[in-house]
C-alpha cells in the first residue's frame, strides 16, 4: 500500500512539474512577443534568432522559474534597456510624442487640407470675355472654329 502511495505522489509530482514546466513555457513566449530584441529592433524576442534575444529569453525563463511574475521581468528589462524595450511603451511624458504624434500629424495634415480647400472655394472664378463666350458657345454648337 504504501508503494502505491509513494508511486502517485511521484506520478502527481511529475505531473506538476510538466504543468508548472508548460505554464513557463507559455508564459515565457507571451513576454517574449511583448519585448523589443536590442539587435534587431523591429523584431521581438520571440522572432529574432540573434544570439543577444537567445540570453534575453533565457533571463526571462531563469526569472520567471525562480517565482517572479511578468511585471517584475518586464521591470527588470526595461530598467536595464530602457522603455524602449517594450512594444508597447507606457504613456508617460518620455513617451508622449510617440504616443500621440501620429494624431497630431494627422489633425495638421487635415487642417492644413481643409484650409487649401476653403481658400479654393472663395476664389471665384473670373467671368468669361466676350471672345471666351462665343467660343464656347461655338463648340457647343457644334460649329468649332
Amino acid at each position: 500500500m504504501k508503494a502505491r502511495a509513494l508511486l502517485l505522489a511521484w506520478l502527481l509530482g511529475a505531473l506538476c512539474s510538466a504543468t508548472a514546466a508548460s505554464s513557463i513555457d507559455e508564459r515565457e513566449a507571451h513576454l517574449a512577443s511583448r519585448l523589443r530584441c536590442m539587435v534587431c529592433q523591429n523584431q521581438t524576442l520571440a522572432e529574432s534568432n540573434a544570439p543577444l534575444a537567445a540570453d534575453m529569453r533565457q533571463q526571462i525563463r531563469e526569472q520567471l522559474a525562480q517565482g517572479r511574475s511578468e511585471d517584475q521581468v518586464r521591470d527588470y528589462f526595461e530598467q536595464r534597456y530602457g522603455a524602449f524595450v517594450r512594444y508597447d511603451p507606457p504613456f508617460s511624458p518620455a513617451t508622449w510624442l510617440l504616443w500621440l504624434g501620429p494624431f497630431l500629424l494627422l489633425a495638421f495634415g487635415l487642417a492644413w487640407l481643409a484650409r487649401v480647400v476653403l481658400r479654393r472655394q472663395r476664389q471665384a472664378a473670373p467671368p468669361l470675355t466676350d471672345a471666351q463666350r462665343a467660343r464656347a458657345a461655338a463648340l457647343l454648337e457644334g460649329d468649332a472654329p
